[in-house]
């Protein structure tokens, strides 16, 4: 299947295309928000300050809002489009970038971050994270989710010489692979890279879980619920990991 989009010039302007989804499904989002809530407990022990780096609309972080009550949760996105719609969804929403000049916080400010199907998306994912470590406290948390490269579907359609889902070639088009939507891929993990990556970039691997994708069709989605399991088999990665 193969559908085709404008042609743009460059990733800031596919971003800032309207028409490119920055939402993720709530199933991602429900149980990466209940991974944090655990980690930082309630604000009754302490207001925390919670970074949504890449909020996109806020989607992801008004679906964690109601499990971080007394929290202060911050959306952070480039794209003024995004932040304007994630402003109608979230209290505090700034415009920052992970390069060319860093995240618009002090080193060690914040205790969390939520980093939300943004790391496929990033030409440097070790700068994105070395940044990310500066801004997070000692022992501050990291709640990254990310497409998983050898999700069960894509095993299957390598052998069958078929593109993985996830994966794209072209910022214009879909070639190769199922779906409809293009959404500026550029990297892609299986769990064992992504505990490589952010291990090497001096974070401390707490939990790797499964989620679900949304986009996998009706019929088919018990078996993606029952791959969670087997994170490592699983459509999306939800990695919980500490600043050393």
């Amino acid at each position: 299947m193969t559908t085709t989009t404008p042609v743009r010039n460059g990733l800031r302007d596919f971003y800032e295309d309207p028409a490119v989804p920055v939402a993720s499904g709530t199933p991602r989002s429900l149980r990466q928000a209940r991974m944090l809530a655990a980690a930082l407990g309630p604000a009754t022990a302490g207001a925390k300050t919670v970074l949504d780096i890449g909020c996109g609309d806020g989607t992801a972080a008004a679906t964690a809002a109601p499990f971080l009550a007394g929290h202060r949760l911050v959306g952070v996105d480039w794209s003024q489009d995004a932040l304007r719609r994630a402003h109608a969804r979230l209290p505090y929403a700034v415009r920052g970038e992970l390069t060319e000049g860093g995240l618009p916080f002090a080193s060690a400010t914040a205790d969390a971050v939520l980093f939300s199907e943004v790391i496929e998306h990033l030409v440097d994912p070790d700068g994105a994270l070395d940044e990310i470590r500066r801004v997070l406290r000692p022992g501050g948390h990291l709640m990254l989710s990310t497409p998983n490269l050898a999700a069960w579907y894509n095993r299957a359609l390598l052998l069958a010489g078929v593109q993985p889902v996830f994966s794209e070639v072209s910022l214009r088009a879909i070639h190769g692979r199922p779906g409809t939507e293009v959404v500026g891929h550029l990297r892609l993990c299986t769990a064992r890279a992504l505990r490589e990556l952010v291990t090497a970039s001096g974070f401390e691997v707490v939990r790797l879980r499964g989620a679900p994708f949304h986009g996998v069709p009706r019929p088919l989605r018990p078996l993606d619920r029952l791959a969670c399991a087997v994170p490592s088999a699983a459509s999306l990665l939800l990695l919980h990991a500490r600043r050393t």
